[in-house]
């Protein structure tokens, strides 16, 4: 067969990719439903909840009870800011941000941006995949190893074989476990004092403790993440992809102009995305602080640890937790690396895009198994115990996302780039305002474990 022959079929099996990925779409200047406007911003939400943000937050409230409830009502604000950037720089330009760099600004921003993703994420997966394995070795027993082993297997098969959009389908209800928290939280026999929640909400606290700012940026850095930046942008892609209004090829770029209806969807996809995401956080502090907290159990390490803030429900709670924790981390981690894997593709124009076969995008996904199988092996480098290490990745996030939101506000107030679609007031005080806490708050961490003090 010719080269040109073997090119119109694998152009024929893009297409019918990307067929498959349309089917049920409706174009995006015709008026969908609400629950039609949700798309990569509820995805992005949801990712956000991973197994290192349900293990920074349980964290927080175990060690602090409800002081740092105002992180949540703080933190929408900025999220929605930030994410809304992401979305709106791939609506624009049909790109991903790697690309948009790639295109606009020099090289060593381009590899020191995803050096900075690549680094963040595979610590990340580490994390994210020590704490599946010691929860699935909490309740079923046999050696961690095995499940550590199992589970990474599971998940490169399912994204190599599986299209992401069924992937997902089926993993959302797993994660509706974590409304478990929802339930204990507010269960008659759990003693929250709501006043003070209430309190804590509308009146910050700050505490010189390293520990206490150690939380505070691994909450950051868990709620507004990196890897969610490079996703969100990727996924809006697709998305435009799907509905017809980006061309599919390695590059990618808008076939017609950005309409109101699109930005009004990505504004109300972001917002409620978000919304959700920091409505489980708040949950999860508010049980953790009224079952651990409240019983002087405020140090916890292990999966064990973890699932007793659901103990009201009886022994499911370890049933439960180990549910959330693996429902979320194969939910997260395919984004954790695909995030990655869509900037690496960007960099080398590639073939890339979950809607693709792994026969027309190998390299694409390989990047994201072998991120995986990075995480896997880190494992075997260094035992951390699991729920420190899901802290830990956190705050390595909150360390590395402010400059990341720097060159989002570069790019979303450069007219070349985005037209007139440019950050408005409020994108630019929220976007200023995240880098300047996130920044600060990461200076102070580090001075603090220099000197073992903060003052």
């Amino acid at each position: 067969m010719s080269k040109a022959n073997l090119s119109l079929d694998g152009e024929a099996q893009d297409n019918q990719d990307l067929s498959r990925a349309q089917s049920g779409n409706t174009p995006p200047e015709e008026k969908k439903s609400f629950w039609k406007n949700l798309g990569p911003g509820l995805i992005t939400g949801a990712a956000d909840d991973d197994p290192s943000g349900v293990g920074t937050y349980s964290v927080t409230g175990a060690q602090f009870g409800y002081l740092l409830v105002w992180l949540v009502p703080f933190c929408i604000p900025l999220m929605i800011a930030v994410q809304e950037m992401c979305g709106r720089i791939a609506l624009v330009t049909g790109q991903g941000l790697a690309s948009v760099i790639k295109e606009h600004y020099s090289k060593w921003l381009l590899y020191s941006s995803v050096a900075i993703l690549i680094g963040a994420n595979i610590i990340n997966i580490y994390a994210d995949l020590n704490v599946m394995a010691a929860s699935a070795h909490m309740l079923f027993g046999l050696p961690e190893v095995m499940w550590l082993t199992c589970i990474t297997v599971v998940i490169c098969a399912a994204i190599i074989l599986i299209p992401y959009r069924a992937y997902v389908k089926v993993l959302k209800w797993m994660c509706i476990s974590l409304g478990a928290y929802v339930v204990v939280a507010l269960m008659p026999g759990v003693k929250n004092d709501w006043a003070a929640i209430g309190k804590n909400l509308v009146v910050p606290n700050w505490n010189n403790d390293p520990k206490f700012i150690l939380v505070v940026v691994g909450f950051l850095g868990t709620t507004i993440s990196p890897y969610l930046f490079f996703w969100q942008a990727s996924e809006e892609v697709e998305e435009q992809v799907a509905d017809g209004v980006a061309d599919a090829s390695a590059e990618g770029h808008r076939l017609k102009p950005v309409g109101k209806v699109e930005t009004r969807r990505l504004a109300t996809d972001t917002s409620v995305g978000m919304l959700v995401s920091q409505i489980v956080a708040f949950f999860i502090v508010v049980c953790a602080a009224g079952t651990l907290h409240a019983t002087g159990k405020t140090d916890i390490n292990t999966a064990q640890d973890a699932a007793k803030a659901l103990l009201p429900l009886g022994q499911s709670a370890y049933w439960i937790f180990t549910l959330a924790i693996l429902g979320t981390g194969l939910l997260a981690i395919p984004t954790l690396a695909g995030s990655a894997a869509y900037a690496v593709a960007e960099i080398g124009d590639w073939r890339y895009g979950l809607f693709r076969r792994f026969s027309r995008a190998k390299g694409f996904y390989f990047v994201i198994a072998g991120m995986v199988v990075l995480g896997y092996l880190l494992n075997f480098v260094h035992a951390i115990d699991p729920v420190k290490g899901l802290l830990y990745s956190a705050a390595l996030n909150g360390l590395v996302a402010p400059p990341l939101i720097v060159v989002l506000l570069f790019i979303c107030n450069n007219k070349v780039i985005v037209g007139e679609h440019t950050n408005g007031r409020w994108s630019n005080l929220f976007g200023w305002l995240t880098v300047l806490l996130m920044g600060g708050a990461g200076g102070y961490l580090v001075y603090a474990m220099i000197t073992g003090k903060a003052s």
